[in-house]
């Protein structure tokens, strides 16, 4: 699941929350229930703003499966794995 940062600006909090790609948090209330913080001062219907923050990679090689260098598992001469 990616992580976004949410940005309230009634209390200058950054806080980042987990969830699907499809979903968009609005309000402050929503950002406390999916990450299990208190609301301290804030109301919950105070709004929020997605953060735009770099892109996250994994290398195949951190994996516990790592993906073969190409589908035969190895590498092609070629370099088109396949295909041609």
């Amino acid at each position: 699941m990616p992580t976004y940062e949410y940005f309230c600006s009634q209390n200058n909090q950054i806080v980042e929350v987990k969830h699907s790609m499809s979903e968009k948090l609005k309000t402050w209330g929503e950002v406390c229930e999916h990450t299990g913080i208190d609301l301290g001062s804030t109301t919950a219907d105070t709004t929020v703003k997605r953060l735009i923050s770099g892109g996250q990679f994994v290398q195949s090689s951190a994996l516990k499966n790592p993906e073969p260098a190409c589908a035969s598992g190895g590498c092609c001469p070629s370099g088109m794995c396949g295909l041609g």
